[in-house]
């Protein structure tokens, strides 16, 4: 059986993270199913995936049919709108997999491309739509980003002995997919303390990867990083609470009661330096304050073949007082990893 267009489209925009513009895939087949134009959004500024798609197909787009992952956009930004590049290619359908969340397109592409006389046909029938940018999505129902907590641990629930030796706590295989976790995001999240103690990169280091690799984000309150960082080589996002001798590129946000970032101001910031999707790697501390802000959306926890057989450090710091205070998550994937174990879970809600 022949592959789907909307398939097809939804497997184009995964190679690509234009964020904070979002992964969008086109198809345009003629009257008898073939396939004469395809296309993805590979970065801001280049055409978006309809363009690309319709610039492939050329002269056949002529009473054509367009499936594409999410409405095209009928405003002017770094490209022209998409709507007009279809109506000038005189497509006669287009299949539209979700609405685009953002307030400039909305609705808006949609009832131009009817207003223009093309038929618009909204299916999101497809379930790996949904998965496809969910960053993106919330970044544009929320004004923040899309936080996933990953985290290494013993499967008694350790992150760090109480000396804070953590360093292999899982093997090589867990450790290669958390580095295809960093891949699929735009900032990995630490705080100065990490820096301190071991002066990370934060970036991709998987064999033969050559796409784009996250920006490092470094909640440091009033702490000075050192000049010396290897992070601040990588164009590091500081986030300070008022500091102007910080090294880096400072983000300045509000401090909390106690001179740490206000987690809230934190998340608001990095959307509207619009990042999408970031990860957190930091410590007990940052986690802890991100969840008691219910401002993880997702975890994906690597659970070790080791007991540790005693207490050492926590996913979170703090104490865990009465059951109330847990949260509810819905676990969405669980899957062997070399030696470990890999566990994906959401927020519900």
């Amino acid at each position: 059986m022949s592959e789907h267009p909307m398939d097809r489209a939804i497997r184009l925009a995964r190679v690509f993270r234009p964020h904070p513009n979002p992964r969008v895939g086109a198809v345009v087949v003629d009257s008898f199913g073939n396939v004469i134009g395809e296309g993805a959004h590979e970065r801001p500024g280049l055409p978006h995936a309809e363009v690309v798609a319709l610039e492939a197909a050329g002269p056949q787009a002529a009473g054509s049919t367009m499936y594409v992952t999410l409405e095209p956009c009928n405003h002017t930004g770094r490209t022209g709108p998409c709507v007009a590049a279809i109506v000038r290619a005189d497509v006669e359908k287009v299949v539209v997999g979700m609405l685009d969340p953002d307030e400039q397109v909305s609705g808006r592409g949609i009832a131009a491309l009817r207003a223009a006389g093309v038929g618009v046909e909204v299916d999101g029938s497809h379930p790996a739509l949904k998965d496809l940018d969910p960053g993106y999505f919330q970044h544009r129902r929320t004004g923040r980003p899309r936080f996933t907590l990953k985290s290494a641990l013993t499967l008694d629930g350790q992150v760090a002995a109480r000396d804070g030796t953590a360093r292999w706590i899982t093997g090589e295989e867990a450790r290669l997919d958390g580095h295809r976790l960093r891949a699929e995001s735009d900032a990995v999240l630490v705080g100065a303390g990490t820096i301190f103690a071991d002066d990370p990169r934060l970036d991709v280091r998987l064999p033969g990867y050559a796409g784009p690799q996250p920006r490092p984000v470094v909640l440091s309150g009033r702490r000075r990083l050192p000049d010396g960082a290897q992070v601040l080589a990588r164009n590091a996002l500081v986030v300070a609470t008022g500091s102007t001798e910080q090294p880096g590129d400072l983000l300045i946000v509000p401090s909390n009661a106690d001179g740490r970032p206000d987690i809230a101001g934190v998340a608001a910031a990095l959307g509207e330096a619009g990042l999408v999707d970031v990860m957190i790697e930091g410590g007990p501390t940052i986690a802890r304050s991100l969840w008691r802000a219910g401002l993880i959306d997702r975890g994906v926890w690597y659970f070790a073949s080791r007991v540790a057989g005693g207490s050492g450090r926590n996913v979170f710091s703090g104490h865990f007082q009465t059951l109330a205070e847990a949260g509810t998550v819905e676990i969405v994937d669980i899957q062997k990893v070399g030696t470990d174990l890999r566990v994906e879970f959401v927020m519900e809600g």
